[in-house]
């Protein structure tokens, strides 16, 4: 490709791909139409397989901008083509952001416009200033023609305007007109996720058009030709059975998956016109930029919307697993209040997901105040809303990068050159040659191959389900069995998922308090420390029941305390009622000194708006009003060190960090308390718009909740049998460093001997390098006979054999984690070889993490609760959601059981699963080389075996021991061996080399005794088919098979052990001499004894064997965590001296982006 007419689109994101223009060209267009009919369409089907290829055969290279078909490449590891063709739609103008007010569409582009495939003439009636807009679609996205950018781009929704914060509330709240909407209809078509089911015509078109079925074709055409009637029908029909079996399935996926988006797909919305003015309309009519009106009573979001005006409560489940409501409040608008301008940002779904409302999220119910309406501003609609993103990624899978299905590709082309090789020998005509040549070839690819290699998948699934973990990507079934690290959330995964109130130490005057057991106490109603308690949280009343976030709602329980929302009526009133206040009851109130009513008044709180929790804040406030005073307060909750760096500094306790450090290594979750009385200029309006750091800022505070965290009763045990099983297990947390560490220890992830050593970094500051502190979290306790992980290099050695220290752990902070993922590149993948625990860390950070361990090539996997895992999650080879949906999309595996007891169970599917598809290559490889080496034999003397042979061999032989074979589920506990990852290594190609000598030798041994025992010669027809040779092979190949099968069978320690598994003349049999019976019994016997015991030494001896032959010295690791382990090994200034610090400096050269680290004592 000429790279300067290559362009990028979708750069940076996960489908960036290279685009380059082509046009159509007629005389190319007749050559290959001429090809096609010369090579009987062949040439028509491998256009249709390789788009690259078709494009360049019918196309001439030219500039994107005046292309007729693009052709574009992914730049990920799979390197795939995709074509589409270039369309050309009239319209209005280029950009769907443009004022129209001088443009007014015709009446008649009404719902013609909606899509603008439907743009073709005739159909509408243009203006003559129309303009060409150029796109093409590809995987339901549409790519627009950009002038200024001279490139294709997607629309994706308002967030293409950069548009500021205020901006959405000035520029955007108003909606749009009706001009407006159906001009950018034109470009962001309807507002629907279209699955669109294939009729069963075009999926059999498309499932018979597949490489193997075509292939299929050819061998019955050449089997007929052989007069092979019986057995080429048996194929055609077993071919039919699996092309009506797959299109039932690929039918019943594509009905299932548009009943699900189309349930709530289209329904009735109330679109605001601005003025107070609304009209009903269909939601599939919504374009970005209309405001849509929220019902009081909940509605299934059809789009992603910004909250501009109320507050909602979210179920959004389908989008993260997480069951518990979430509250959603309007997007602060910062230009309205003068002191928070400079803190407008850019709107943005994933930073802002607090005021995001996202498609196929059910709205519970809304919130609202002075009579005035819920209302969104329309983010993004149809596939590029969050809903319809995760759509795309199940109708259009990325492929599954495995060494396994890279292999087999190989491991076939070498079967049929074996296969093609035994023919050159032969003597026969031309014509015969080729015939039998091609014959061979149809037996080196088994018909029940494809068949053969996902039934293993399939009983696992079948497996996983019932101990209720679904999938919604099978395919990476065999990847968890190469599962060699785990990463777990804390909350809710490791522990439990409720909190108990521990105590709380309340601080006055910069002072703590001694620890107190309960909050609910009647000396304390009055305090600020138990008001914050009942008021800053984002709990809301669904159905009478007190909903939402299980901390929250065990703090407000501490308090004894109320919470009344108040009725539609009274949000009208807003200067004497807020939406919500609470209460404490009245058996903790003090004796009234007035009148009772009064009294009870005077302690009630109304919470006038809230800044919901934020992971990257790791803080959560809120402004409230005492009933009766003029003045608001506000409070705020958070990770105590965030919480003491908005303080005033006097009112933190001297004794803060070692308070705190003192209940963190005890594995408590702390959380800080503060309060600030505000101005009494603020009134309840400014209060709607101020930014939250005009609030979260001089705070008094208050104290530390201390909740415990308890361990789940499995989590040590499956932590156990993990480590025994060498699979590195890290905490990946949004907790406290300390607590975590403790939690750490105390579920076995780090043993009591071993190091924690905490990496502190910081950022450059003031013209010095960004540096990293070492010290050590505490002194382990050791103990005698201890165990400790392995780090097992692929000679089976370890990196123990070479040093042997005592172990240690790195822990970092999130903080940390990103100025070392910023400035210590080259540190970073030595720091995550030993990283254990990561705390305080970010949902987009636990991505980077996961996708840090891939790149020195582990194997990782995922447990999370699915809410702040979703990235991560999707990241890992292997991401399991602990949810009590059966498919959640949050994640490729889905938990119904809150257990990390799925972990073990689905590694030990992943095993027997993967060893299962090796077995059957293994054995279907066999089978076709016995049955090649039979045929070859038989060809020499011009015979071949029988239809009914061939028939019985296929049939009753090999598909029934492939089906059986796969039914061997896993075995019962993990060990510290993983089976190999890939069908191109050492032992496992010796073991098929030396299984193919024996069959052959033993064949061959038959072959000459019975041409000495039989005067064979050939007298009629009959007799090329029914001969003593050909019963000889016939039945020593028929054993073979199930010789091969035995072998190949293996049992501990991956899967459980495998002790299950006519007439002659339909076999073109002829009868034997008893002695000639009971020889064949005993070389059968004896070809078992000597299949048995080679691969059995090959299991036992084969790697260091073919390390030992090979090479004697030891090999460079191939995946590069082992690599690195061997460095490290060997290093003497690793790991860090305590109280030690390296710094970052800019190499020598200015153009080198790499650091040198330089360790300061």
């Amino acid at each position: 490709m000429e790279k300067e007419d290559l362009k990028i689109v979708n750069k940076g994101l996960e489908d960036e791909m290279e685009l380059s223009g082509y046009r159509l060209c007629r005389w190319k267009l007749v050559l290959v139409g001429l090809g096609g009919l010369c090579t009987g369409s062949f040439l028509f089907l491998l256009l249709y397989w390789m788009p690259e290829w078709c494009v360049k055969a019918t196309c001439t290279r030219t500039t994107v901008r005046d292309a007729d078909v693009a052709l574009l490449r992914s730049t990920d590891e799979f390197k795939r083509w995709f074509r589409a063709r270039i369309r050309i739609m009239l319209a209005p103008g280029k950009d769907p952001y443009d004022n129209l007010a001088s443009q007014i569409t015709s009446p008649q582009a009404n719902d013609h416009a909606l899509n603008p495939s439907d743009s073709a003439p005739g159909k509408i009636t243009w203006n003559p200033e129309d303009q060409h807009v150029r796109y093409f679609t590809l995987h339901s996205t549409k790519y627009f023609w950009n002038d200024s950018i001279q490139n294709f781009e997607v629309l994706k929704g308002l967030e293409d305007l950069s548009m500021t914060c205020s901006s959405v509330h000035s520029k955007h709240s108003a909606g749009l007109n009706k001009n407006q909407q159906e001009y950018r209809r034109f470009f962001f078509g309807l507002n629907e996720i279209d699955v669109k089911v294939p009729s069963l015509f075009k999926l059999l078109i498309k499932e018979v058009l597949n490489p193997f079925y075509i292939f299929q074709l050819f061998s019955v055409i050449l089997w007929c030709t052989d007069e092979y009637y019986y057995y080429a029908m048996a194929i055609v029909v077993m071919s039919v059975i699996s092309i009506a079996t797959s299109l039932y399935t690929i039918k019943k996926q594509y009905v299932m998956l548009h009943d699900m988006v189309a349930a709530h797909s289209t329904v009735r919305v109330t679109v605001y016109r601005g003025e107070n003015e609304t009209e009903e309309a269909l939601s599939t009519d919504l374009v970005p930029g209309d405001v849509i009106v929220i019902p009081s009573n909940g509605i299934v979001m059809p789009c992603d919307a910004v909250l501009i005006c109320g507050t909602c409560i979210v179920n959004e489940s389908m989008l993260t697993g997480e069951s518990v409501p979430v509250t959603k409040t309007d997007l602060p608008n910062p230009q309205r209040d003068k002191k928070g301008g400079d803190g407008d940002e850019i709107y943005s779904t994933e930073e802002h997901k607090r005021h995001t409302l996202f498609c196929g999220t059910n709205v519970i119910q809304t919130r609202y105040y002075t009579g005035e309406m819920v209302k969104a501003v329309v983010v993004r609609t149809g596939f590029s809303t969050a809903k319809g993103q995760l759509i795309r990624s199940i109708l259009y899978p990325k492929p599954t990068d495995f060494k396994l299905y890279r292999d087999a590709y190989l491991f076939l082309l070498c079967l049929v050159a074996v296969a093609s090789v035994v023919f050159v020998y032969s003597l026969e005509p031309v014509k015969e040659i080729i015939v039998k040549s091609l014959d061979i070839i149809t037996i080196t690819v088994p018909p029940a191959l494809p068949a053969a290699m996902t039934a293993g998948i399939v009983y696992a699934q079948r497996r996983l389900k019932k101990v209720g973990i679904f999938s919604i990507s099978p395919q990476r079934i065999n990847i968890c069995g190469q599962l060699n690290l785990v990463c777990f959330d804390k909350t809710g995964t490791l522990t439990e998922d409720g909190l108990d109130m521990w105590g709380i130490q309340r601080a006055e005057d910069g002072r703590f308090h001694h620890s107190e057991e309960k909050a609910d106490d009647k000396s304390l109603v009055t305090t600020k420390f138990v008001s914050c308690m009942a008021t800053c949280h984002s709990l809301t009343k669904i159905e009478g029941q007190l909903s939402g976030d299980p901390l929250d709602l065990k703090m407000f329980e501490a308090t004894g305390w109320i919470l009344v929302e108040a009725t539609e009526e009274e949000t009208a009133h807003h200067d004497r009622i807020e939406l919500t206040y609470v209460k404490p009851p009245n058996q903790l109130l003090p004796p009234p000194v007035i009148s009772p009513e009064q009294d009870m008044a005077s302690y009630m709180i109304g919470i006038v708006r809230q800044f919901s929790f934020s992971s990257a804040l790791q803080r959560m406030s809120v402004v409230v009003r005492q009933i009766g005073e003029r003045r608001m307060d506000a409070y705020l909750k958070g990770a105590p060190e965030v919480v003491a760096s908005l303080c005033k500094k006097e009112t933190v306790p001297e004794d803060f960090a070692e308070v705190l450090e003192d209940y963190t290594k005890q594995g408590f979750r702390v959380i800080a308390l503060a309060h600030r009385r505000l101005e009494s200029k603020l009134t309840f309006h400014k209060v709607q718009n101020i930014n939250r750091d005009q609030i979260e800022k001089n705070m008094d505070f208050l104290g530390l909740i201390i909740m415990q965290n308890k361990l789940k009763t499995e989590t040590p045990g499956v932590l156990e049998d993990l480590r025994r099983a060498n699979i590195r297990t890290v905490m990946v947390t949004g907790d406290n460093m300390l607590t975590a560490i403790s939690v750490a220890r105390d579920c076995g992830m780090i043993q009591p001997q071993d190091r924690v050593i905490i990496a502190d970094a910081l950022p450059p500051k003031d013209g010095q390098a960004a540096k990293i502190t070492w010290h050590y979290a505490d002194k382990p306790n050791t103990c005698n006979g201890s165990t400790h992980m392995e780090i097992i290099m692929e000679d089976g050695h370890s990196v123990d054999e070479m040093k042997t220290p005592e172990q240690y752990h790195f822990a970092m902070s999130g903080k940390s984690f990103a100025v070392i993922t910023e400035h210590f590149q080259d540190l970073l993948q030595k720091l995550v070889l030993h990283g254990t625990v990561f705390a305080r860390m970010a949902p987009d950070q636990k991505t980077q993490l996961v996708e840090t361990l891939e790149s020195v090539d582990y194997f990782v996997g995922m447990c999370g609760d699915g809410a702040n895992d979703c990235g991560a999650l999707k990241r890992a080879h292997a991401g399991i959601s602990l949810s009590e949906l059966e498919a959640s999309v949050a994640s490729p595996f889905t938990s119904t059981t809150p257990s990390i007891t799925c972990v073990p169970n689905l590694i030990r599917e992943g095993r027997a699963a993967l060893i299962t598809s090796f077995c059957v290559f293994k054995f279907m490889a066999l089978y076709s080389i016995i049955q090649c080496l039979s045929v070859a034999l038989l060809y020499s003397i011009r015979s071949n075996l029988g239809d009914f042979q061939f028939l019985f061999i296929d049939m009753a032989i090999i598909l029934l021991i492939v089906f059986t074979m796969s039914l061997n589920s896993a075995w019962k506990e993990l060990v510290a061996r993983r089976p190999p990852s890939g069908l191109v290594s050492g032992p496992l190609l010796f073991s098929v080399l030396t299984q193919i000598l024996i069959c052959l030798g033993f064949q061959i041994m038959w072959y000459c005794n019975t041409l000495k025992q039989s005067s064979y010669c050939f007298q009629e027809p009959k007799e090329r088919i029914m001969n003593d040779v050909n019963t000889t092979l016939f039945f020593v190949s028929s054993f073979q098979y199930l010789i091969v099968a035995i072998i190949f069978s293996k049992g501990k320690p991956f899967r459980q052990p495998s002790y299950k598994n006519c007439k002659d003349e339909p076999f073109s049999l002829v009868c034997v001499p008893l002695s000639w019976r009971v020889s064949m019994v005993l070389i059968v016997l004896g070809n078992t004894l000597v299949s048995v015991f080679i691969e059995v030494r090959i299991d036992m001896f084969g790697t260091k064997c073919l390390s030992w032959l090979c090479c004697r010295q030891k090999k460079v690791p191939k995946a590069r965590y082992m690599h690195l382990a061997q460095e490290l090994s060997v290093d003497p200034d690793w790991p860090p001296k305590p109280k030690s610090t390296t710094e970052a400096k800019p190499a020598p050269h200015p153009d080198d982006c790499s650091y040198q680290i330089e360790a300061v004592s």
